[in-house]
């Protein structure tokens, strides 16, 4: 049945009132939540807000490095200490090393341009962090609805944004509804704050519809994939932060590293790779397994008999899309009834490979248009006191600063060091020039037969490993008789095209097995889409070159759960 025969034959929905809906329970739409509820218990005033997370609690899709630059948390929770928050790991130094295959070189600390400075930083789980300020919203009275993803943007009849509807669950991967069918509800709201995250689905379909990116350079992207390690203690420093460029990415690709010492012996461990790479053989998981067998960076991971050191053991793994776009691509932030924040708009400084912060900022100052249109009796009209306060503030200077970080990466490695060392260093990011793209991510694929393959060395189950283990310890799930939510527009384009032209990149840049090529009975090649595996990283939403998959939100709760990340 389809959507529309479903809710002819089950509707009509269910519709609940709120003054707010926020899309997301990650730290930008629970700062939202939380800000607009500080506001109206300042000015005692009742404003109804509601959390959607399609996670199974908020926290568990949460991926990042993560450093965490406390500057908006204090701003949202000045006593954010005393309240227990999960920063308790500071940064005690900082290394930017280049890798080559044979040698690494660290750069000296003198010569670190601002971007890259970590002091009063704090490692984080921000995965435990976005706990925390899920506790912080509840107990100011938000209500969050976890196992819930928003499927679909409802609109007024005047085009403005109504709010949003969650989806239906108990259907059948056919189509049908089973016994345990259940049809999704309506959310109603005076305005509807999107924080879906990096390339979400219904920001994707608003900056579509209302062509938020007129005028704006092309979104770019990074896939950053991540494990989490316990180390021995002699090899652990906490709060020692390490990124590194180079080696094993050719000058031509942009990519880079990080390894970050927790607290716990605990290290975490992440290769991000530019998702605007050119050769279809690359593959971002295998790029990452690749850089940990440098000589720098498997020593603390391996063992010693000699030195009595035990060899770490992996806990956790997983992968998601970060928004590198910066300054120059962001949309127009409202439309009529909502806004976007956070990454869903793509507010991640790439240069200090941060979002946390920006999230943050972002979410509360959606919230202060929010509540002063509300209590002045407005509704589904736009809030352009959104984007006029964001323009002067901090967050808007700092994204100015790093506005052609990623761009120069296009003209290599080795010319983007110099540069953006000149721009970062010695003009402190007051440049009077701006870098400007033209191009999307899936657009700087080339043909299979203009590149040449990469063969990676097989996995040795200690350093490095497979993908199908590494997706076991990310705990994801997904109910299996539930329609594949990894959909396709056309089901002959991946053989006839990205098959044929490209050697099929899906199977490569997929962090979790997803597409896989296979044989049928007639020696043809058909694509099968395991999707229980996927972690919602959304990179083939983002990379396929034909733009014919469409990633859609599968039965709330599935996907990763996260611990830690």
């Amino acid at each position: 049945m389809t959507h529309e025969e479903i809710l002819a034959q089950f509707g009509p929905r269910e519709a609940m009132e709120y003054d707010v809906v926020v899309v997301g329970g990650g730290p930008g739409g629970l700062a939202t939540a939380i800000h607009l509820k500080q506001l109206a218990a300042a000015h005692g005033k009742e404003v109804s807000v509601v959390v959607l997370e399609k996670g199974s609690e908020p926290g568990a899709h949460i991926l990042s490095g993560a450093i965490m630059d406390p500057r908006a948390l204090s701003e949202l929770f000045p006593d954010w200490k005393e309240r227990g928050a999960p920063l308790n790991q500071p940064v005690t130094d900082d290394a930017m090393v280049f890798l080559g295959e044979n040698s690494a070189f660290r750069t000296p600390n003198i010569f670190l341009p601002a971007c890259f400075e970590n002091h009063g930083n704090y490692i984080v789980s921000l995965g435990n962090v976005t706990r925390w300020l899920a506790q912080q919203a509840e107990a100011l009275g938000v209500e969050i609805f976890p196992g819930f993803p928003a499927a679909e943007v409802l609109y007024n009849a005047d085009g403005s944004v109504k709010g949003v509807a969650t989806g239906n669950m108990g259907v059948g991967k056919d189509g049908e509804p089973t016994d345990s069918f259940q049809l999704g509800m309506e959310l109603h709201a005076k305005y509807t704050i999107f924080a879906e995250g990096s390339r979400g689905h219904l920001g994707k379909q608003l900056i579509g519809r209302f062509k938020l990116d007129a005028g704006k350079d092309p979104q770019t992207y990074g896939l950053g994939v991540k494990e989490v390690w316990e180390i021995d203690p002699k090899r652990h420093t906490p709060g020692f932060v390490m990124h590194t460029a180079g080696w094993p990415m050719d000058n031509s690709t942009y990519g880079g590293a990080f390894l970050y010492h927790m607290e716990g012996n605990k290290v975490v461990l992440g290769f991000i790779t530019g998702l605007d790479y050119s050769n279809p053989y690359l593959s971002p998981f295998e790029e990452f397994q690749r850089w940990k067998t440098h000589a720098n960076i498997r020593w603390y991971l391996e063992g010693d008999t000699e030195q009595g050191i035990n060899p770490g053991k992996r806990l956790e793994y997983g992968a998601r899309a970060i928004t590198a776009g910066g300054l120059m691509s962001l949309p127009k932030l409202v439309f009529p009834g909502g806004a976007l924040v956070g990454c869903d708009a793509g507010f991640l400084n790439v240069s200090r490979i941060k979002g946390s912060h920006a999230a943050i900022k972002t979410g509360m100052l959606a919230a202060q248009a929010a509540y002063d249109a509300i209590t002045a009796g407005r509704q589904h009209d736009e809030l352009d006191a959104y984007p006029k306060a964001f323009e002067k503030s901090w967050l808007h200077e700092e994204l100015s600063k790093s506005r052609n970080f990623k761009a120069w990466f296009k003209k290599g490695l080795l010319v983007a060091t110099l540069m953006n060392g000149i721009e970062q260093w010695l003009l402190r990011g007051r440049m009077p020039w701006t870098l400007r793209r033209d191009k999307p991510d899936h657009a700087a694929l080339k043909p299979a037969s203009q590149c040449k393959p990469i063969v990676y060395p097989k996995p040795d189950g200690k350093l490095t490993f497979d993908r199908l283990s590494s997706v076991f310890i990310s705990n994801t799930n997904h109910a299996e008789e539930q329609p594949a939510h990894l959909t396709l527009k056309d089901a002959s384009v991946p053989v006839n095209v990205n098959l044929a032209r490209f050697a099929g990149p899906e199977a490569r840049y997929c962090p979790a097995g997803v597409y896989e090529f296979v044989k049928n009975p007639d020696n043809t090649d058909r694509l099968q889409i395991n999707a229980q595996n996927c972690v919602h990283c959304k990179t083939c939403d983002i990379k396929d070159p034909t733009q014919n998959i469409v990633w859609v939100t599968p039965e709330g709760g599935g996907g990763p759960n996260y611990t830690n990340m």
